[in-house]
């Protein structure tokens, strides 16, 4: 079966299903857990910087391992790291359903973020070594549209579920993950990934030092809210993070295959396009995390009303993915980028306008202004970053460009709980919302939580108008597309992989 699809002209979309259906799933995944921790909180009885380690630790695990993992695959092979992911995670989201407290249920959930590490780090990968180049731009823009599709899946399934049994939510990544081993399985051929010539070494200290930089730094900023930003903990946390990338750095340029070329990063299109992604996510991750809070406790809806709601944003992201993508591959993609960026901030900039008395449609509004800004931006973005680098070093890159998304969204929780936590503290008041349930929403503590919903919504928008400013230095794709090889051609001589 797998050989005839491989020789099938439209094999290269047949993969594509395959890959695209664990991208859906795990998009679905985090939609569907962050419908589900209002309740859980509630649960267990945590406050909101306890329960967002349920978040947080999940991803924090995936943004340690990311790098490691997408090197990983580039040696042993792509196929082998994806299935071998979809089996811890499903593994770990069972033993998390079953988890009776809220420690034990963070734990498996770090478990769930090694394996999604592993599929995280390579499905983006495998779908651009399987289309042309001058077909990057519709490919990426239609895993776009997957993943949109499944944020909108993620919240309307997940609010359903949580009404029944909060529970489910990690049960049903299960089934969908024993689905997604086969369809990988049968469908794609991982001689199609295969690294041609000798396999170069893995770099262990490389992956262990990137490793340590990331849990030191995300440890640091997910803490800085419970220890304080000046205390002794989170002082060292600090220091030891800038030994560690100071180490990291100095180990890269020395090792003869380092995990991750440094080098590239002097490539004006991909270190730009690195920085522009990071600060989307940075910006816009926040308006997910906080709103199921503001929503259910202080508006009153349920955790099914609240999917609802988070359809229509969804959507836009759907539309704009695969159009943005398609049209960056004719017309460049600066004017994307920039008009991405600029739908996002003006997104935030209108949520940070919003009281406990505000309507449903101005929370929407600012819903649809941020996913239609970040569909318009991440497919032209991304295909900009996988055009200045060579085939051989795509899982690393696909990689790279999944931690970018991941360490933004565990550093835009931190801040964003910080600046709530500390708007409701200078109000007198503890970051927890139990209140807000028997007060109708108009309780102080859900004033206090409103006003710092707004702080950070109005914080993340002025970091995105400094992205409009570097996606316009980034530049444009010329007419004429020269290889990575051909513009730096001592670059890919020096490196032996």
């Amino acid at each position: 079966m797998r050989a005839a699809l491989v020789r099938s002209p439209n094999y290269k979309w047949w993969a594509f299903i395959a890959i695209a259906t664990g991208t859906f799933v795990s998009v679905v995944d985090h939609g569907t857990i962050l419908m589900a921790m209002p309740t859980i909180a509630d649960h267990f009885d945590a406050e909101l910087p306890t329960a967002q380690w349920v978040v947080v630790g999940y991803a924090l695990a995936i943004s340690a391992l990311l790098l490691p993992m997408g090197r990983l695959s580039d040696i042993i092979g792509r196929k082998q790291i994806y299935v071998g992911g979809f089996v811890v995670y499903i593994i770990g989201a069972g033993l998390a359903g079953i988890s009776q407290d809220l420690m034990p249920l963070i734990m498996f959930k770090v478990l769930q973020g090694v394996g999604s590490a592993m599929i995280q780090g390579v499905g983006v990968a495998m779908i651009i070594s399987i289309f042309p180049s001058e077909e990057r731009g519709k490919a990426l823009g239609a895993h776009m549209s997957v993943v949109g599709v499944g944020a909108i899946a993620g919240p309307a399934l997940g609010g359903p579920l949580v009404d029944i049994d909060w529970r489910l939510v990690f049960f049903v990544n299960v089934p969908a993950g024993l689905l997604v081993i086969a369809a990988a399985i049968l469908i794609i051929d991982g001689k199609q990934f295969a690294q041609d010539g000798p396999r170069p070494r893995f770099d262990w200290p490389g992956a262990a030092l990137s490793a340590g930089v990331l849990i030191t730094f995300l440890l640091a900023m997910t803490n800085g809210p419970r220890f304080g930003w000046s205390s002794a903990h989170i002082m060292a946390g600090m220091l030891s993070f800038v030994v560690l990338l100071i180490s990291f750095i100095w180990w890269e340029f020395r090792t003869p295959t380092p995990m991750l070329d440094l080098r590239l990063f002097k490539r004006k299109v991909f270190g730009l396009g690195v920085l522009a992604g990071w600060i989307s996510f940075l910006g816009n991750s926040p308006i997910r995390f906080l709103l199921p809070f503001f929503l259910q406790p202080i508006m009153g809806y349920s955790p099914s009303q609240m999917g609802l709601i988070m359809v229509p944003g969804a959507l836009c992201f759907v539309i704009m993915g695969p159009i943005s993508g398609r049209l960056s591959d004719r017309y460049g993609w600066r004017k994307f980028n920039v008009g991405g960026m600029m739908l996002s901030a003006a997104g935030l900039l209108l949520l940070s306008t919003v009281t406990v008395h505000s309507s449903l449609g101005l929370v929407m509004g600012a819903l649809v202004l941020s996913s239609m800004g970040m569909g318009l931006f991440n497919s032209p973005n991304s295909s900009s970053i996988y055009s200045a680098v060579e085939p051989n070093k795509y899982g690393v890159v696909g990689a790279l460009t999944q931690l970018m998304r991941n360490s933004a969204n565990v550093t835009s929780i931190a801040i964003a709980t910080a600046i709530v936590t500390a708007t409701m503290a200078a109000q007198g008041y503890p970051a927890s919302l139990a209140a807000c349930a028997d007060s109708g929403g108009t309780s102080g503590v859900c004033e206090a939580f409103t006003a710092g919903l707004r702080n950070s919504a109005l914080v993340m928008g002025c970091l995105l108008a400094s992205g409009i400013v570097i996606s316009f230095i980034k530049g444009d794709r010329p007419k004429e597309v020269p290889s990575p090889e051909q513009v730096h051609p001592q670059l890919e001589a020096s490196q032996p992989d």
